[in-house]
């Protein structure tokens, strides 16, 4: 696998986390969903924790793609990049079910790890 396609995964993985969000939130009622949205929806357990799970995914996103940027620019080490950037991908499609289960510590411990292997695809570039 390549940084680029795990790069497109990761994106792909965001907007399947905005469709999770959107489609919880609604409760899956396709006239909230097209309607005008006017008036905030009461969220669920199970959807307010996509919803943050989500946001997470939107804080964390910019810097994954800074540094992929980074290790295309600068030709880092592409194998360690590579492998750094599969686990933070994998760390990032944990963290959505551990979140919504509830587990506190585990989904912790997930985010960890991705942070971890962001860590690890920046050194390549230094």
């Amino acid at each position: 696998m390549t940084l680029t396609l795990i790069v497109l995964l990761v994106l792909a993985l965001y907007v399947f986390q905005l469709f999770l969000q959107e489609t919880s939130g609604s409760r899956m009622n396709v006239g909230t969903i097209v309607g005008t949205r006017d008036e905030p929806l009461k969220l669920s357990v199970v959807a307010s924790r996509l919803d943050r799970a989500k946001n997470n995914m939107l804080e964390a996103l910019p810097l994954f793609l800074g540094i992929s940027m980074l290790v295309f620019a600068k030709g880092g080490d592409m194998s360690l990049a590579t492998n750094a950037a599969l686990g933070f991908l994998i760390a990032r499609v944990l963290y959505i079910p551990a979140y919504v289960s509830g587990l506190p510590w585990l989904r912790s411990l997930i985010w960890v790890a991705g942070m971890g292997c962001m860590f690890l695809m920046a050194l390549t570039v230094i």
